[in-house]
């Protein structure tokens, strides 16, 4: 549904449907646009302002969903990923 906004294309009735009886767990994680490590390579084709668009869209698409979205920290790998087991240990935090 995010991409499709994105895009300015309309999001299916099929699609919304899904979105809202397939859900994901409550709590959601995003990893946001990083301006200091973005590059563009033959993997990664968006331009700076589609990937911040794209994050955009995401967040917005959660959330209207009603998903509570919890943005990763901009660390490194292990950090992220310490702090994504932390979330997961404990659903107060």
């Amino acid at each position: 549904m995010g991409y499709l906004t994105l895009c300015g294309l309309a999001v299916p009735s099929h699609a919304v449907t899904a979105a809202k009886t397939a859900r994901y767990n409550a709590r959601v994680f995003l990893a946001s646009h990083w301006d200091e490590i973005f590059t563009q390579d033959a993997e990664r084709k968006q331009t700076r302002a589609e990937a911040e668009a794209t994050c955009a869209a995401m967040s917005e698409t959660y959330a209207a969903l009603g998903y509570e979205t919890t943005e990763l920290p901009r660390a490194d790998i292990a950090t992220r990923a310490n702090f994504v087991c932390a979330q997961l240990a404990n659903p107060n935090l």
